[in-house]
């Protein structure tokens, strides 16, 4: 049987952390916190549940999950947000994985609770995400805050069973307030990165977006959250590109 590092990245997840450790204790070897510089009782607690905890001031998604996983004891990780949490179908996988790791990497659904409901539609679910993996055979890309792990050409992945659980946000308010935050990431990495921005773009980009989310997703059938997911969606992709506009 392998030895596996679960790695979770933080910074003032105190109401969060304590969900996500738990859940990974009794499956792996070791559990990494790597802390953002947090300033409320993030640190505290994980250590109390018997986290390794370094610290590390931030340095963007993809680098801090990068840096997180180099630190890992070992090379077989499961790499978790603070705020999401392993459910027991999938920890049962996890396990039969740890027992027999023949693949690459796994893969597995990522099922979000939006104020207190659990989002079925809106492109939110399955949400398939690859976090567990051999830490020698890929790297975290992307374009920051949006961070993908990707193996090397012709790695062999296999999807597990179960949900990994993530719970996002508990008020609506905190979804704008990560909008406001995402879309100035977003805006000056897309700058950097060569994209440019125009009036046209903008229109059909946030009208797609609704489009797809609400209607060609199902959003409508979350009912008045999956209003809300769908507006504040379609609103995030107009500021990301406002803003690149701005800055162009």
């Amino acid at each position: 049987m392998i030895k596996l590092s679960a790695v979770i990245i933080t910074f003032n997840e105190e109401r969060n952390i304590e969900r996500c450790i738990r859940s990974v204790q009794g499956i792996a070897d070791e559990v990494l916190v790597v802390d953002s510089l947090s300033s409320d009782r993030t640190v505290e607690i994980a250590e109390s549940l018997g986290a390794r905890v370094i610290h590390q001031k931030f340095l963007g998604h993809i680098q801090q999950k990068n840096f997180a996983l180099a630190e890992a004891t070992f090379d077989h990780c499961i790499s978790l947000d603070a705020d999401e949490a392993l459910d027991e179908t999938l920890q049962k996988s996890v396990l039969a994985a740890k027992s027999n790791f023949d693949c690459d990497g796994y893969s597995m659904n990522r099922l979000t609770n939006y104020c207190g409901q659990w989002i079925k539609h809106c492109g939110w679910y399955p949400d398939t995400k690859l976090r567990l993996v051999n830490k020698k055979l890929g790297a975290w890309k992307g374009v920051n805050p949006h961070d993908r792990y990707e193996l090397n050409a012709g790695s062999k992945i296999h999807h597990l069973k179960g949900d990994l659980l993530h719970y996002s946000f508990y008020t609506i308010d905190e979804h704008k307030r990560q909008i406001e935050k995402f879309t100035d990431i977003s805006a000056k990495a897309k700058f950097e990165a060569g994209i440019r921005s125009s009036w046209p773009k903008i229109i059909v980009k946030s009208m797609a977006k609704f489009i797809k989310s609400y209607i060609l997703k199902r959003g409508f059938l979350d009912g008045y959250f999956g209003w809300v997911i769908c507006t504040q969606s379609t609103r995030a992709t107009y500021l990301k590109y406002y803003k690149l506009l701005k800055l162009q």
